[in-house]
């Protein structure tokens, strides 16, 4: 997706909730891979349909956080898609390296089978050298 300047009633129409966040999925855009689940809010939303990068709402800082600012596993929007309500974000992204923080392609690496918790993907890049 080309960077494009969003119409300020077309961020409008997003039903954020009372905290100013919403869900944002993200989805590799060639595979249909699930990758993580994050929060935006309106100037994350902008700013991605803008510049192209993912950049989401850090619940945990406070702040903007664009993907990869400190791994450098950046995720570029190819399209950006909202449900029903208008009230969850879908990100279909090119995903670059990984997109969980625990060195994984994906943050759902855990399954419940069986009745018991059981890890389903392996360590791609070890969390100490993602974040030197």
């Amino acid at each position: 997706m080309s960077a494009t300047k969003l119409p300020p009633e077309l961020l409008q129409q997003i039903a954020f909730a009372a905290d100013g966040l919403g869900p944002a999925i993200a989805q590799q855009h060639d595979t249909g891979e699930v990758l993580m689940l994050a929060w935006m809010n309106r100037d994350a939303v902008r700013e991605t349909l803008e510049t192209g990068r993912v950049c989401y709402w850090s619940r945990s800082r406070g702040n903007l956080w664009r993907k990869g600012e400190t791994s450098g596993q950046v995720q570029r929007l190819v399209e950006l898609r909202v449900d029903c309500d208008n009230d969850c974000l879908l990100l279909l992204v090119a995903q670059k390296g990984v997109a969980c923080h625990s060195g994984r392609r994906s943050c759902f690496f855990t399954a419940i089978r069986n009745g018991e918790r059981k890890v389903i993907a392996d360590v791609v890049i070890p969390p100490d050298q993602l974040y030197r």
